[in-house]
C-alpha cells in the first residue's frame, strides 16, 4: 500500500506550509500529492506550484470539478501538467454537488452518471490526441452547421495514458468508476465497512468491463491525528465530519450523509443534518457518534495507527491519502512522518 498526501483547499489557512508539507511528502517518499477545489481556489494552479518545487511525488487533482470546464479543457490541462511534471500527473474527476454545479457554475445538476461517463470518454479521446469529434446527450464536437472542425491536441502528454481516477460514493458511481476509470478517490472510508460500501460496487464495474481489480487503485483519503487521548484527536475532526454529513449538499442530496447511513448510522446522521441545516453547527459537531469518527479517520499512536492501516490494506486499499491534522508546520511534518513510520510497523511499505 502506498501513501498519498491531500493539501485540501488553498486559502483553508495553513497556506504559508502547504509547499513545506508536499516537499517533505517527496522527500519521504509519498506516492502522489492531492489539491481540493470547490468555490475558491483551483486545483490546476495549485498542483503546477506543487510540481515545480517537487522532485518524485505524484500530482493529483482531488478533483477538477466536471461543471467547471468543457472536457476538451480538462484533456488541454491535464496533458500540459503530465507535460511540465514530467509525467507525474494523476486526473481525478468528480460532478461537485447541486449546490455549487448550480449555484457557482451554472450548470444544472442532472444525470450525473451518464454526464461523467461522456465527459470521461470525451477526454480520454482528446488526450489520446484522437480528432475530437463526438456526439453526445450532452455534448456534441464539433458543433453542427457552424465553422468548427475536429481538432486534434497539440500538446504531446509525457505519457501514453495518464491515470484518471473519479470522486465516487454513492454505488451505482461506484460501479461506473470501476468501469471506465483506472481508480476512485473516496472518502469517509470505514475499513470495517468498505467491502459493502465501495469495493463490492467497484469490483462490480470492472467484471463488467471486463476486467479485474489488478491495477485499479483504491485511493480514499483519511485524517490523521497522533497522540495517546482519542476522545480529544477525534474531537478535532468534529466539525469536518459535521460539515459533511450534516451541511454538504441539501437535505434531499448529501453523498456524505447517505455513507454514513450506509455504514448503520441513520438516526444519528438525521440528527447531525437537522442541527446542521438549523444553523446548530456546534450541535451538529456534538451530536456525532465517537465510533463514527474513529472508524474513519486514523487516531492515536504510531502502532495503533499501523493496524487501521493493515486493516485499510486487508479491505483493498491500495493508496491510503492522509489529511494530517495540525496548526503548524511541525505538527503537520510530524504527522507526515509518523504515517511513513507506521506503513513500515504495518509491513506495507513498498
Amino acid at each position: 500500500m502506498r501513501l498519498g498526501i491531500n493539501l485540501g483547499y488553498w486559502g483553508a489557512g495553513m497556506d504559508a506550509d502547504n509547499l513545506a508539507v508536499a516537499q517533505e511528502a517527496d522527500r519521504l517518499g509519498y506516492s502522489v500529492c492531492w489539491a481540493a477545489e470547490a468555490y475558491g481556489s483551483d486545483a490546476p494552479t495549485v498542483l503546477s506550484w506543487v510540481a515545480a518545487q517537487t522532485e518524485r511525488i505524484d500530482v493529483g487533482s482531488a478533483i477538477f470539478q466536471i461543471p467547471a470546464r468543457t472536457p476538451a479543457m480538462t484533456a488541454m490541462t491535464a496533458a500540459t501538467l503530465d507535460s511540465l511534471s514530467g509525467g507525474r500527473f494523476r486526473l481525478g474527476l468528480g460532478v461537485s454537488g447541486p449546490q455549487v454545479s448550480e449555484g457557482w457554475y451554472g450548470v444544472t445538476f442532472d444525470k450525473p452518471l451518464a454526464r461523467t461517463r461522456e465527459y470521461v470518454e470525451i477526454v480520454r479521446k482528446a488526450m489520446s490526441r484522437e480528432r475530437l469529434s463526438h456526439e453526445g446527450e450532452h455534448w456534441t464536437l464539433p458543433l453542427p452547421g457552424g465553422p468548427g472542425k475536429a481538432l486534434k491536441l497539440t500538446v504531446h502528454p509525457v505519457r501514453e495514458h495518464i491515470p484518471l481516477y473519479i470522486a465516487a460514493i454513492g454505488p451505482k458511481n461506484l460501479e461506473q468508476t470501476g468501469e471506465i476509470a483506472d481508480g476512485a478517490l473516496l472518502i469517509f472510508p470505514s475499513a470495517a465497512h468498505l467491502e459493502d460500501t465501495a469495493i463490492r460496487h467497484i469490483r462490480a464495474g470492472r467484471e463488467k468491463a471486463g476486467k479485474t481489480m489488478d491495477g485499479f487503485d483504491v485511493c480514499p483519503t483519511v485524517p490523521l491525528a497522533v497522540g495517546e487521548d482519542i476522545d480529544a484527536l477525534a474531537d478535532i475532526f468534529r466539525p469536518y465530519t459535521a460539515l459533511y454529513v450534516g451541511g454538504m449538499g441539501s437535505r434531499s442530496q448529501n453523498f456524505y450523509n447517505r455513507l454514513a447511513q450506509r455504514m448503520g448510522y441513520e438516526k444519528e446522521a438525521a440528527e447531525i443534518q437537522d442541527k446542521y441545516l438549523s444553523g446548530d453547527k456546534d450541535g451538529a459537531a456534538a451530536a456525532i457518534p465517537r465510533e463514527l469518527i474513529d472508524s474513519t479517520t486514523l487516531l492515536g499512536s504510531v502502532e495503533r495507527i499501523a493496524d487501521r492501516m493493515q486493516a485499510y490494506a486487508t479491505a483493498g486499499v491500495t493508496t491510503l491519502t492522509l489529511a494530517p491534522a495540525g496548526f503548524t508546520l511541525d505538527e503537520r511534518v510530524a504527522a507526515l512522518r509518523a504515517g511513513v513510520e507506521a506503513l513500515e510497523r504495518a509491513g506495507l511499505a513498498q
